[in-house]
């Protein structure tokens, strides 16, 4: 028999669109039993929240445009006139039209996608119950138990960072963060909080309960086959790059880079500029755009790296954290912040001298660990093809170089 080999084209890229393929074409098919109509709804709304949550991210600095037509609305001939410079603040001159990107710009944002994110807990409880199975339907119940436990300190993480802001607009955020400081320096308890409560929200591992194969098949989705399992398999990595979408938005900082601004860059501390680098208002929106998803991708490394590391926790050790860890955490961090609000409210000019001069040195940390990594990344991929060999080499050569292997009885 002759081996016939597949060669992978395109990095792999290929495969994803074959197995989607596939799955399309596969056999759908229903319990006899189950309620037609709930059965075929169900991965609709699971993941529906996913998709319109996306609409109030921001991943962009605002664009100012000049207004060619003196009409106040951007129409096609004002795309290619693009301003040139912008102030430092990137707020757009009256003359000008500014477009922020961002699908739809409204100025309570962060409370729309706590809302919205609430309705992805139907989708799975009508899977389990639609499917008439009793493992689907424990599936369903540990789904619902799950995510209304971690919704609430989801709900309440980022209630300190309201506080801190003072705006729930989502823009307003990423601006005050790129301003100030980001999220994780001023909220780091609100940050892990926000991160596990996430993870266990969107039934990621080490919190896949409800689609334990050990112990209940597949859960919810037990039943479902062909495009319908694809949906809620796609609905799941739309919420794992939604929650990145969020954490870089809220805690890292936005589409911001560490003393950059609508200008240029700027480096400065105590309001004394150290070194100065104009660049142009289509640069420094570019530069913005690739940091934004730059930063997803590294969250989302996170969450695989996670995936990779912890098992799954047992059903009543989840609950336990919901309840009984991350709910009294989240509200201690509420009260904390509050008292230190109001104490820095009432502060004199030098402590807010002192914030001052702490947001500058927590820009300057997040530059110089920036710089490292982009260090540490360039050395490992400029490493030498030789010590690559070496580590990828097999067993045998290692028992070479050891001396060679005992050779037993028989001579082999």
């Amino acid at each position: 028999l002759t081996e016939r080999r597949v060669a992978v084209r395109l990095q792999g890229l290929l495969h994803p669109v074959a197995d989607t393929l596939k799955m399309i074409w596969k056999e759908d098919l229903r319990p006899a039993e189950s309620d037609r109509l709930l059965f075929g709804l169900a991965p609709t709304i699971a993941k529906f929240p996913a998709l319109v949550a996306f609409a109030v991210i921001p991943f962009g600095s605002t664009l100012c445009f000049r207004d060619g037509g003196t009409r106040g609305a951007l129409d096609w001939g004002d795309l290619a006139q693009l301003a040139s410079a912008v102030d430092r603040s990137g707020v757009c001159r009256p003359d000008q039209i500014a477009v922020p990107l961002q699908v739809a710009d409204l100025n309570v944002g962060l409370l729309y996608i706590v809302a919205v994110a609430g309705v992805g807990i139907i989708g799975a409880a009508l899977a389990g119950w639609a499917s008439n199975n009793k493992l689907a339907l424990l599936g369903g119940l540990r789904a619902t138990s799950q995510m209304v436990s971690t919704q609430i300190t989801l709900g309440l993480s980022i209630v300190g960072l309201l506080l801190v802001c003072a705006s729930a607009h989502m823009l307003e955020i990423v601006d005050w963060q790129g301003a100030h400081a980001w999220g994780i320096f001023v909220q780091p308890l609100g940050f892990v909080l926000f991160l596990t409560a996430m993870a266990c929200a969107t039934k990621r591992v080490p919190f896949d309960q409800p689609e334990g194969d050990s112990e209940i098949v597949a859960g919810y989705m037990l039943e479902y086959s062909g495009t319908r399992f694809g949906i809620f398999v796609l609905g799941k990595h739309i919420e794992l790059v939604l929650s990145s979408a969020l954490v870089v938005t809220l805690f890292l900082g936005g589409y911001h880079l560490p003393f950059l601004h609508a200008g240029g860059f700027d480096v400065a501390f105590g309001g004394q500029s150290l070194f100065k680098m104009p660049l142009s208002h289509l640069t420094v929106s570019a530069i913005h755009l690739v940091t934004f998803f730059v930063k997803v991708l590294v969250v989302l490394w996170l969450h695989a790296f996670v995936r990779w590391t912890l098992p799954r926790f047992r059903y009543d050790q989840v609950m336990h954290l919901g309840w009984k860890r991350l709910l009294p955490l989240s509200l201690a961090n509420i009260l904390l912040t509050g008292v230190i609000v109001l104490a820095l409210d009432g502060a004199g000019p030098s402590v807010q001298g002192i914030l001052g001069w702490a947001s500058d040195i927590s820009h300057a940390v997040v530059a110089l660990a920036l710089l490292v990594a982009a260090v540490a990344l360039a050395s490992w991929l400029l490493e030498p093809p030789e010590r690559r060999r070496f580590l990828r080499s097999s067993s045998a050569r290692f028992a070479a170089a050891a001396g060679g292997a005992k050779m037993g009885k028989t001579g082999r």
